[in-house]
């Protein structure tokens, strides 16, 4: 297409375009001055003399038909060149970068609401132009140029035959990119509140202590080995146990796989049989704004939201803030600080246990020490009362059996005397009568040897008779004294096993406690043990009156002491 100045008027101002017969005359309408239209492109016919360049009057051949792709291409490039000869500000989302020796390349694209694709671009910044660009928007915006961050650029459309279509990128507005971040938190932020779960974790109650966490965070990063450090120091000594899921946290998919990994790790806990985790703690390292820019997710954020756990996050630096941060339970500023806080929440209830138990052991002491007092007055008076009883009882045994035994003897003494009374006197009629029988008549005599014997006879019935009663009465009473003395015997002993028994089990713990005290450590406390001469214990005033000298035994040994009579 070139210029020819060939007004039929006259009117060397009229300027028309001519361009090789048969082309479209509409694809150059949109590289044509404000003021003209395809109408002022005139097609050469074939048999039109087109000047020649090698001066004036000579004729050329007609052009043939159709034009070489390089001429096109040539004239796309001059129409873009005129068309474009500074930058437009343009809207763009980076699909890829590469960098070469200082230049950045990259690849551009749009995408509609519902993410088909409407546009795609390359695009380059000339190493001299990254070096002062790239540092002054990684300085105001904290993101660098990766995929998925969206710029407002000034782009310089550019076509070569050689390359085709490209755009030399020449600035970017940091504000754009700052703000597109922002809008798209403010549009999650908005949508969480609307539904009224926003604040619904961080109402959740903090963990009073840490016994079992849930570490979300990308596998071998910085951040998760600086928690690892306080982490693993915790779980060396048994005091918090920490179990970890891994996910990406940047790039494509990122907050769902994040969200899939939380809420797989939790399912599996449950299956597990183990009570819920105390918290879950989402943590990462440092890094760029839009690195970060993956955890502003709606999905993401409402799980946490919704998690019945509290969730503690730890994401980047100081500066960074993202959504999951604001909708956490509670917010750190680094993954280190995430440990640190769970230390010191452990460390505040250590403290309030040691306080309590100091508290409780000085109660103990107290109570223990008033128990001891109480058993040491209730031991001597359970061993006086104890050796009183037996005491009494022995002299009540030894008083029974003396009875018993002397009555014994007086009736076993009567009834002998009785007996031997008996025969005296039977032995007596029975001489008596034989004398009276030698004396009468012999005609008689077998009259008197028969009645003799019969009264012979009846004499050693009556008495034979009578030696059976008095020892059956003798051994019944004897029986009966005996089975008497037996029962008693039995009532006593079994009144003094009691009693004993019962002193034993109540004097046993007493002597147990005193055991364990032992007698230097009584000694020690301040009391003495007061000795006779023989060096016997000396326990009533009476008996240390009667004695001349005592010994007084002390903690560090014996003291002699004399006894004043008058007291």
């Amino acid at each position: 297409m070139k210029p020819r100045h060939s007004a039929p008027d006259g009117d060397p101002n009229q300027r028309k375009w001519y361009v090789p017969e048969g082309t479209d005359l509409a694809l150059f309408s949109a590289w044509l001055p404000a003021a003209m239209s395809s109408a002022d492109l005139v097609p050469v016919p074939t048999s039109e003399r087109l000047p020649s360049l090698g001066g004036a009057g000579r004729e050329v051949a007609a052009p043939k038909k159709g034009v070489p792709l390089s001429q096109l291409l040539a004239s796309v490039a001059q129409a873009v060149a005129q068309t474009f000869r500074s930058g437009v500000w343009t809207i763009v989302e980076v699909v890829e970068t590469r960098a070469r020796s200082g230049h950045v390349y990259l690849e551009l694209s749009e995408r509609s609401s519902d993410g088909s694709l409407l546009a795609t671009a390359r695009a380059i910044i000339w190493a001299n132009v990254a070096n002062r660009i790239l540092p002054e928007f990684e300085r105001a915006t904290g993101a660098s140029i990766a995929p998925g961050i969206k710029l407002l650029v000034r782009a310089k459309p550019n076509f070569k035959p050689q390359y085709g279509f490209s755009i030399e990128v020449d600035a970017i507005d940091p504000d754009y990119t700052l703000g597109d971040l922002e809008a798209r938190k403010r549009e999650i932020r908005a949508r969480l509140q609307q539904e009224g779960i926003f604040d619904a974790n961080k109402k959740l109650p903090p963990p009073w202590d840490f016994n079992a966490i849930l570490v979300v965070a990308p596998q071998e990063a910085a951040g998760l080995g600086d928690f690892r450090v306080e982490a693993n120091r915790l779980e060396r000594f048994g005091i918090c146990r920490f179990a970890y899921a891994s996910s990406r946290f940047q790039g494509e998919g990122a907050a769902r796989e994040i969200r899939d990994a939380l809420l797989n790790a939790l399912a599996h806990w449950g299956k597990s049989g183990n009570a819920p985790p105390d918290a879950v703690a989402i943590i990462r390292g440092g890094g760029a704004v839009n690195d970060l820019a993956w955890l502003n997710d709606y999905e993401l954020a409402k799980t946490i939201c919704c998690l019945g756990v509290p969730v503690l996050t730890g994401v980047g630096h100081e500066r960074d803030s993202t959504i999951i941060d604001e909708v956490a339970n509670t917010r750190f500023d680094t993954p280190s600080k995430v440990a640190a806080g769970i230390e010191l929440v452990i460390k505040r209830r250590i403290d309030e246990a040691k306080a309590h138990f100091e508290f409780i052991a000085a109660q103990i002491t107290r109570v223990g020490t008033g128990a001891r007092a109480l058993l040491d007055k209730g031991f001597t008076a359970v061993q006086s009362g104890a050796l009183k009883q037996v005491a009494a009882a022995r002299q009540t045994t030894f008083a029974l059996v003396g009875e018993l035994q002397l009555g014994a003897k007086l009736t076993v003494r009567d009834a002998k005397h009785e007996s031997g009374v008996l025969m005296t006197d039977v032995g007596h009629n029975a001489y008596q009568l034989l004398a009276m029988a030698k004396r009468e008549v012999p005609g008689v005599f077998s009259e008197i040897r028969g009645g003799a014997c019969n009264v012979v006879k009846t004499a050693r019935t009556l008495t034979t008779t009578r030696l059976e009663a008095i020892h059956d009465r003798t051994s019944l009473d004897v029986s009966r004294s005996r089975a008497s003395i037996e029962q008693d015997l039995q009532t006593v002993a079994l009144s003094a096993r009691q009693q004993i028994a019962s002193s034993r089990n109540a004097a046993t713990a007493v002597f147990r406690e005193v055991a364990g005290q032992g007698p230097e450590r009584t000694l020690g406390r301040g009391f003495a043990i007061v000795l006779n001469e023989l060096g016997q214990p000396v326990t009533s005033a009476a008996d240390a009156k009667s004695m001349g000298e005592l010994e007084i035994e002390l903690k560090d040994g014996r003291v002699a002491v004399g006894v004043k009579r008058g007291l």
